[in-house]
This record gives structure tokens, C-alpha cells and sequence, in this order.
């Protein structure tokens, strides 16, 4: 797909995703769908009410009423798609940084779109080959009020409130500016918790910190976990479907060290998992454990969506699934990512064991990343070929599923482009930090090179 990568579309706005093209995408979409109503949802960003006015006219000219759902986290917006049984347009960049917006287009049944529905509204977008609807049938626009307050209110029915209530946690809460920021601390709170706050104001500028909650982005949600003795400290990107953790000494918890704990806890014998190319050994041992078994996609939420749908059409059991960065599907619940959900199920097992205690089985694994920029497609095109060459002269197991990971056995580096931003994206893991840092940085030098030589 040219338009839609492993999450949605993005760009900066007003630059790359600009007004007229989220019209188009909107109109596209619109076109595709034939929903008599469809919803605009979106995170705090700055241009979002900017873009989601455009989607607003792009969906009205098809004759599609829309319903403004304003700022919600995007599980939030899932939930209303499911429950009025309408696609929703959630304007969001999620991870990216502050400059980013972008589109995510969420089917009737509240879920994001598989590959399959997404080629067809992309190339409703490429040939332009757009409903028009006459002056007089064009959509109708009404504002929805309560969306956040109901999704809250759904949190607490799904989740086992005695236990969490019983264990009278403290939890500190980095919802990043986010639109986490109008949930997940009263959400906690309702939960019986004694909940404290940083980054807790809705800010579509991120001034405290850039909306990706990895380790370098979090180091006040550590300070304000050892400040108030909190339990856990969890934190948001932003539009709240990913959470990350930090343990009551305020130290933070691997991504992939919380997934496995998770998954621990959930799977059984005979059931499968679903991860995507990066996954840790932590989960591989899980499911060795467990004697479940685990099906590997490209990175991105759409692929492992997809992936799951067609386990359980086979009849296939599949409690949970998702990757090490904080995004984790707990499909029983429902088919999405929620970073509260995902907090609250792992606040469920802290009631009976602090996080450290959690994760200890987990440790011992050297995760390293790193990210090369790119210009131009013909600088990319050179790194990756670099990759590929890197990657036949390696002795190791080779896997393309999704750029090219290299297995050592006792360790193993992927390189691959991103599918949100213009980088070629590494990663290593291994036993030691010195072979972790030694692979990543073989890699990256490779394609530096290339980069330069282009």
C-alpha cells in the first residue's frame, strides 16, 4: 500500500498531511464505506480539530452524516464504532512527535482495518473515484458529548475492580498531554486507586515530554513514582492505546519484560499468541513454557489484527497479543489496543505481587535501537539493500517477513523501514548488553554507509 503503512497514514501537518489530503482520504473512505453515519474522533494535537474539520466536509460530500466525537483516546472511539455499529475517522499520530498528525480509519465493528479493507479505500483515493452527493442530501454534522465519560464507565465493567480496590495501590500516571489525559486518571481513581499525576494536562504541543512513552521520554514519571511511593507508575503515547510501566522503585519495566508477564498470566496450553517480527525471546519462552504457540507478523497493528482474525476463523484461541513497545490486544475484551484496559488488567496482578517481583523472571534480556533518517526514497532503497547484503554474508537464520532479522541463537538484530516515519529502524537483543550494542551498531554502520554512498 502506497498511502496506508502498519498504522493509519501520517506526516507533519500542514506540510505532508495536509487539510486537502485528509479531505480526499476522507471522501475516499466515505465512499468505500456507503455508512449512512460515520465518526471523527481525535487526540489533542494542535492541527487536530484543524484536520478533523476537513475529514468532517470530506465524509458530508459523500452524503455521510458524521457524528464529532472530540478528543477521546482511540480505544475510546473503538468502542463507540462497535457500539453504534458506525466506522469512525480518528485523526491521530499517536507515538509520533508534536509536528505529526494522521488518520486512522476504524471498521463498524470497532476495530482498525484490515489490509484488504484498506487497499480498497486507497485506491477509492488514488483514481479519485469519489461519491458525490447532490446539495441536498449531503451529510449532516452533530457534536456526540459523553464519549470519554461512557468509555470510562466501560473500563469498569470489564475489569476486576474488588481485587484492585482491595490492594489500595498509589499509582502514578504519564498520560503525556494526551487523550489519555481526560481518562485514565479518573478512571484509576474510580478504581479505588490513589492516583497522582505528570504531564496530566491536554496539551497538543507536548511540552513535557514528546508523546512516544519510551525510557528516554519518561524520566519525570520515575522521579514522581519515587517521590509519592507509588505501586507503578504507567504512562500513555497519544491517543492512549499503549501503555509502559515503571516499578515501585520508580526504575522502568521493560515493554517486553510487562508483555511476557502478561502473557504469563493469560495463555495455556493448545492457545496461541500473535507478535510481530521484533518480538523478545521473554514471550518465545513464555510460550515454550506454556506449551502455547506463537504466529509472527510484520510490525504494526493492522498486520497482527489481521493475523488474529484468521486464527480465530480457524477456530483458533487467542487471549492476548501485541508487541513489547506497550501495545497489547486483549481480543476476549475487545480487538484493540487500550492502554488503560491494558493497565488496569496489569494492575490486577500487581494487587498480589509488586512489579518488580513481576518482571524478575523476565530480565536478563539487552535491548538495543536505533534509527537512521532518510531524504529520499533512493536513500532508503540503498540502506535496505545494504541490509539485504549484510544479511546473506551473516551466519544466521534469516527471516523477511518484515525487513531483515538476523538469528544468532543467542542473539539477533532486525533493520526495517518504518512504516510511520521516513526511518530504517534497528533492532538487537541478546544476553549481553556488549552483543546487543555490538549488532545494532554493525547494523547501523552498514547502512550509514550505504546512506552516504547514495
Amino acid at each position: 500500500m502506497e498511502v496506508f503503512g502498519s498504522s493509519g497514514t501520517r506526516g507533519v501537518a500542514n506540510e505532508e498531511l495536509t487539510p486537502e489530503f485528509v479531505l480526499r482520504v476522507a471522501k475516499a473512505a466515505g465512499t468505500a464505506w456507503g455508512a449512512d453515519r460515520v465518526g471523527i474522533a481525535r487526540d489533542t494535537r494542535s492541527t487536530g480539530r484543524m484536520l478533523a474539520d476537513a475529514a468532517a466536509s470530506g465524509l458530508a460530500s459523500t452524503g455521510t452524516d458524521v457524528d464529532r466525537l472530540g478528543i477521546v483516546p482511540t480505544p475510546g472511539a473503538q468502542r463507540y464504532a462497535e457500539l453504534e455499529g458506525m466506522p469512525v475517522i480518528v485523526v491521530t499520530a499517536s507515538h509520533n512527535p508534536p509536528q505529526y498528525n494522521g488518520i486512522k480509519l476504524v471498521g463498524a465493528d470497532g476495530v482498525e482495518l484490515a489490509v484488504s479493507d484498506l487497499e480498497v479505500i486507497e485506491e477509492t483515493l488514488l483514481t479519485e473515484s469519489f461519491a458525490h452527493a447532490p446539495w441536498d442530501e449531503t451529510g449532516r454534522v452533530r457534536s456526540v458529548d459523553g464519549v470519554a465519560r461512557d468509555y470510562i464507565d466501560s473500563l469498569l465493567e470489564a475489569v476486576d475492580r474488588e481485587s484492585i480496590a482491595d490492594a489500595e495501590l498509589t499509582v502514578a500516571i504519564d498520560p503525556g498531554h494526551g487523550a489519555g489525559t481526560l481518562t485514565s486518571p479518573e478512571f484509576f481513581r474510580k478504581l479505588g486507586c490513589r492516583v497522582v499525576t505528570v504531564n496530566g494536562q491536554p496539551d497538543g504541543h507536548f511540552p513535557g515530554r514528546d508523546p512516544e512513552p519510551v525510557v528516554d521520554n519518561l524520566e519525570d514519571l520515575g522521579r514522581l513514582v519515587r517521590a509519592s511511593n507509588a505501586d507503578v507508575g504507567i504512562a500513555h503515547d497519544g491517543d492512549g492505546d499503549r501503555a509502559i510501566f515503571f516499578d515501585e522503585h520508580g526504575e522502568y519495566a521493560d515493554g517486553e519484560a510487562t508483555f511476557a508477564a502478561l502473557a504469563a498470566a493469560e495463555l495455556s496450553a493448545g492457545q496461541t499468541t500473535v507478535s510481530a517480527v521484533n518480538v523478545s525471546q521473554r514471550l518465545v519462552d513464555v510460550v515454550d513454557e506454556t506449551d502455547a504457540t506463537l504466529e509472527l507478523t510484520p510490525i504494526g497493528s493492522t498486520n497482527i489484527i489481521t493475523r488474529i482474525r484468521e486464527l480465530e476463523a480457524d477456530g483458533e484461541s487467542v487471549p492476548i497479543a501485541g508487541e513489547g513497545n506497550g501495545g497489547i490486544f486483549f481480543p476476549d475484551y475487545r480487538l484493540s489496543r487500550d492502554g488503560a484496559y491494558t493497565a488496569a488488567r496489569f494492575l490486577e496482578l500487581v494487587a498480589s505481587q509488586p512489579v518488580s517481583e513481576l518482571v524478575a523472571p523476565y530480565d536478563g534480556y539487552a535491548n538495543v535501537r536505533r534509527n537512521l533518517e532518510y531524504t529520499s526514497t533512493a536513500e532508503r532503497d540503498a540502506m535496505l539493500d545494504a541490509a539485504a547484503n549484510h544479511a546473506q554474508e551473516a551466519d544466521a537464520e534469516l527471516n523477511t517477513r518484515d525487513g531483515y532479522r538476523l538469528d544468532y541463537g543467542d542473539a539477533w538484530v532486525l533493520a526495517r523501514p518504518s512504516g510511520t516515519e521516513p526511518l530504517v529502524r534497528i533492532y538487537a537483543e541478546a544476553r549481553d548488553d556488549a552483543r546487543a550494542t555490538d549488532l545494532a551498531e554493525e547494523m547501523y554502520a552498514t547502512l550509514a554507509d550505504a546512506k552516504a554512498g547514495n
